[in-house]
């Protein structure tokens, strides 16, 4: 990798056995290696047991959850914050696993479309809840550096199943648990 990563250094103009490029290789390497890091990462291992027998039928949201990940088409970040909830049916999840789940998908190159759906469906299969809804909003640098160069325009995807999905109640109440971007405190 890293002498491809040298090759695009000198097509597009610059020279890599300069200073300030000299190691630049090596850490591209291994920050793509991290970026994409989600690939090799077993579900069953990363919940590592942490399902719980509850006798809880309300809501639980774990709201706010920092996220980042690669645009597929142009290689470029997105980032935002997930919002995740789920109406447990006897089981819930240990909640750190949530943020570890939205991280597995997330460090793959991704459009968000699929990554807001993957996280459902993930949650949802491993709970087996009465419902799941996940909404991400996140900020795409390929919108904001290149194309049309829109800075501060988010991009809202929802991914509501079950309960979520059939009962407008049910999506009403978290969808105003988690009010829009820029009208949080």
């Amino acid at each position: 990798m890293k002498d491809l990563i040298k090759e695009i250094l000198v097509q597009i103009g610059e020279d890599p056995s300069r200073e300030g490029l000299r190691n630049t290789p090596e850490r591209v390497e291994k920050s793509l290696k991290f970026l994409t890091s989600g690939y090799h990462i077993n579900i069953d291992e990363l919940v590592n047991g942490a399902l719980f027998q509850e006798d809880y039928d309300e809501m639980v949201i774990v709201k706010d959850i920092d996220l980042f990940s690669t645009c597929e088409h142009h290689m470029l970040p997105f980032v935002g914050k997930c919002h995740v909830a789920y109406l447990p049916k006897g089981k819930i999840i240990g909640i750190s696993k949530v943020p570890r789940i939205i991280d597995m998908f997330s460090r793959r190159l991704q459009v968000q479309e699929r990554l807001t759906k993957q996280i459902a469906d993930s949650l949802n299969h491993i709970l087996q809840p009465i419902g799941v809804g996940v909404v991400i909003e996140a900020l795409h640098l390929c919108m904001c550096m290149r194309g049309v160069i829109k800075q501060n325009s988010y991009t809202t995807t929802s991914a509501m199943l079950g309960s979520f999905k059939t009962d407008a109640r049910t999506r009403s109440e978290f969808l105003n648990l988690i009010p829009p971007q820029g009208t949080r405190r």
